[in-house]
C-alpha cells in the first residue's frame, strides 16, 4: 500500500513530464510565422570592386617580355629581368633648423608617389654639417606592384617631357648590377603638385631596382618600358655578369 510521501513523488514526476502549453489564437499564429521566415541580414553585402591592372604592367607582359627574350636570347620567361621596386628619396638638410620644411616635403612626396612616405633620419652625427644622430633629414617612399608601374608610366609620359630643354636621360647612371638612379632637380615637373602651394623648388632622386644581372639587361628593360635614354647602350661584354 502506497504511503502519502510516495503519492506526492509520483504526482511531482508526472507534472515534470508535462509539455508546456502552446500559445493559442493570434499569438500562436504570429510566433509560428516568425519562426518560418528566414532572418534578414543585418548588413547589405556589396560585391567587391574589381581592380584594373596597370597599363604598363599589361604592356610588359604582352610586349616587353617577348622582346627581352629575343634580345637577351632567353628561353624561359621567368629569367626575363623585371622591375622590382622604385624608391623616391628627397633630402632636406635644412630641416634640422626648420621642421616645417620636412612636413611640406612629406606631403609633396605623398602626392607624387600616391602613398605616405617615411621620414629618414641621420645614421650618425656629422659636425661639419651640424647634423646630430637620429635627426630627421628627408623623406622616402618605396613603390611596388601596380602602384610602381603606374608611377613609372606617369614619369616617362608626363613628368619627364616637362623638364626644361629635355633631351633624354643619361645611360651612365647604372650601378653595375642593373639598377638605375635618376636625379631630378625640380620636383615641380610632376602635375600632381599644386604650384601655388609649393614654397620652394626641391630636388629628389628616383632609384629603379631591377632583377637584371648586368647594366646591359637593365638598360634594355627600362628602354622597352619607355625610359627615354639619350645615348647608346652599355657594352654587353663589359657589363655582362
Amino acid at each position: 500500500m502506497a504511503t502519502g510521501k510516495e503519492n506526492e513523488r509520483e504526482k511531482t514526476a508526472a507534472a515534470g513530464k508535462k509539455k508546456p502549453p502552446r500559445p493559442s489564437g493570434a499569438a500562436g499564429a504570429k510566433s509560428a510565422k516568425a519562426a518560418a521566415q528566414p532572418k534578414a541580414p543585418t548588413e547589405v553585402e556589396t560585391a567587391p570592386e574589381e581592380k584594373v591592372p596597370a597599363r604598363l604592367w599589361l604592356r610588359y607582359q604582352a610586349e616587353v617580355v617577348p622582346a627581352l627574350m629575343r634580345e637577351l636570347k632567353l628561353n624561359n620567361r621567368l629569367a626575363v629581368p623585371r622591375l622590382e621596386k622604385i624608391v623616391i628619396n628627397i633630402g632636406l638638410g635644412e630641416a634640422r633648423d626648420n621642421i616645417k620644411l620636412l612636413d611640406t616635403a612629406v606631403e609633396e612626396v605623398a602626392q607624387i608617389a600616391g602613398q605616405r612616405p617615411v621620414v629618414t633620419r641621420a645614421r650618425k652625427a656629422i659636425s661639419n654639417f651640424k647634423i646630430r644622430k637620429d635627426v630627421p633629414i628627408g623623406a622616402m617612399a618605396t613603390l611596388r606592384g601596380g602602384r610602381m608601374y603606374e608611377f613609372f608610366d606617369r614619369l616617362v609620359t608626363i613628368a619627364l617631357p616637362r623638364v626644361r630643354d629635355f633631351r633624354g636621360v643619361s645611360e651612365k647612371a647604372f650601378d653595375g648590377r642593373g639598377d638605375y638612379s635618376l636625379g631630378i632637380r625640380e620636383h615641380t615637373i610632376f602635375p600632381e603638385l599644386d604650384l601655388e602651394k609649393v614654397d620652394r623648388v626641391k630636388g629628389l632622386t628616383i632609384s629603379f631596382v631591377t632583377s637584371a644581372r648586368s647594366d646591359y639587361e637593365g638598360f634594355w628593360l627600362l628602354k622597352l618600358l619607355g625610359m627615354p635614354f639619350r645615348g647608346t647602350m652599355p657594352e654587353r661584354e663589359s657589363a655582362a655578369a
